[in-house]
């Protein structure tokens, strides 16, 4: 462990604060707080944006969890949460161990792989898919046959950002589907030793985000996806929409069905990001994750939404009574609209430079907040297959539905001409 929380500053934990978890350090920093980080491998893991471990007041890097939890009893911490989504059941395990608030180790395997998260709905009582869990790609090839209809979606048990996930229209996808997920380690570097198969939930997908504080929620955004399904099997997720849930009927459905969701896997404290689709049956899950909304963009968050998931994870557990009074059992008002859009490419090859006259054409955009270029010089970029391989994210609102519109519309034009091939 190196550096020293400051005297008398409440202290907040996180495991391993990949990606949207680098939101974490200045948000507790606005609440007073300082922010230690545990880093729960040797070596930082490569799929994922790297921590910012500048940005905390110390980096604990023991892979001991006895040894880690007796040196974050001496901090006293508020919490210990998870930076991303592999580090939830470590972080929950922590935060029993150390004694703070979180959600408890008992349902860890429900929140985390897929198979037992949608069980754990089927004995709650809660719509949930149909599904098998198996490590032979011919048994899930022979539940498809029972079922007796198509698609089907296969998928690993344990990753993230639509790794791994095909919807398969017939028996030779589906066994080509489980071979690949079960060849392939997920975006952390785990082996799938079983992949899972599910009915296909045919319906318009949602995000639904909430922060939690002792049981009392927070609907903090719900996004529709606009998604494509590629002859392949593979979704692209072009665009997510910023629900109006004053004015959008489907956001009380989805709100009264994620509370039955967080009930069922006992998701208690903290950020959770779920996925579900409106089905004729109503709502569905697809898959909830315990951390932070893998498209958090704080400040556009803040423009859109008026606040930003990461700032209201850490009002929940340094005021806990303060976030309880002011946003328990509430759900969000859109500020204006907005969109986050992940651009496909159909661009195959080696990057040779980046345009920075489009990149600027695209940033000096009215309603674009901010854009990502997710390539450099030398980097090798290959037609959008999935939410991984998208070429740019870009965040884009406006007051004005029309200009947030054409806005999409210019970014569209452009995206492409952003990377040069060799």
């Amino acid at each position: 462990m190196t550096g020293n929380p400051a005297p008398g500053r409440p202290v907040a934990v996180v495991v391993d604060g990949y990606s949207a978890g680098n939101f974490y350090p200045a948000a507790f920093a606005a609440q007073g707080a300082d922010v230690v980080h545990v880093q729960s491998t040797p070596e930082l893991m490569p799929a994922m944006a790297p921590p910012d471990l500048g940005a905390y007041r110390a980096n604990i890097t023991s892979s001991d969890e006895s040894v880690l939890a007796a040196l974050l009893r001496t901090l006293d911490p508020v919490c210990v949460i998870a930076g991303q989504e592999s580090a939830v059941p470590l972080a929950d395990r922590l935060s029993e161990a150390v004694g703070v608030p979180g959600n408890g180790s008992a349902l860890s395997a429900a929140r985390r792989d897929k198979y037992e998260m949608i069980e754990t709905l089927r004995r709650a009582g809660v719509r949930c898919a149909r599904q098998l869990k198996t490590a032979e790609p011919d048994a899930a090839v022979a539940w498809a046959e029972e079922h007796g209809e198509y698609p089907v979606v296969v998928k690993p048990l344990s990753s993230a950002a639509s790794d791994g996930v095909s919807v398969c229209d017939g028996p030779d996808a589906v066994r080509a589907a489980a071979r690949t997920v079960l060849a392939s380690p997920n975006m952390f570097g785990a082996a799938n030793s079983e992949i899972l198969v599910q009915s296909y939930l045919r319906g318009t997908e949602y995000i639904v985000d909430t922060v939690s504080c002792g049981g009392s929620r927070y609907v903090c955004g719900i996004w529709e996806y606009e998604k494509t399904l590629l002859p392949n099997g593979k979704n692209i997720y072009n665009r997510d929409l910023l629900v109006d849930a004053a004015t959008d009927p489907v956001a009380a459905e989805l709100t009264a069905y994620a509370d039955q969701v967080l009930a069922a896997l006992g998701i208690a404290w903290g950020p959770a990001h779920a996925e579900i689709i409106v089905t004729d049956q109503g709502p569905v899950l697809v898959e909830v994750g315990t951390r932070l909304n893998g498209n958090l963009s704080a400040p556009f968050h803040d423009v859109c939404l008026g606040h930003n998931q990461a700032a209201l994870t850490a009002q929940a557990y340094t005021g806990p009574e303060e976030f309880r009074s002011r946003y328990g059992g509430r759900t969000y008002t859109r500020r204006q609209p907005a969109i986050v859009y992940n651009t496909p490419t159909e661009l195959d090859g080696v990057v040779a430079s980046v345009d920075e006259t489009a990149v600027a054409e695209i940033r000096s955009l009215e309603s674009v907040l901010s854009a990502t270029v997710k390539h450099a010089p030398g980097a090798r970029i290959t037609p959008t297959a999935d939410l991984l391989t998208s070429s740019m994210r870009v965040f884009l609102t406006a007051p004005d539905e029309a200009v947030l519109e054409a806005g999409y519309e210019k970014v569209r034009s452009l995206k492409d001409s952003v990377y040069r091939l060799a």
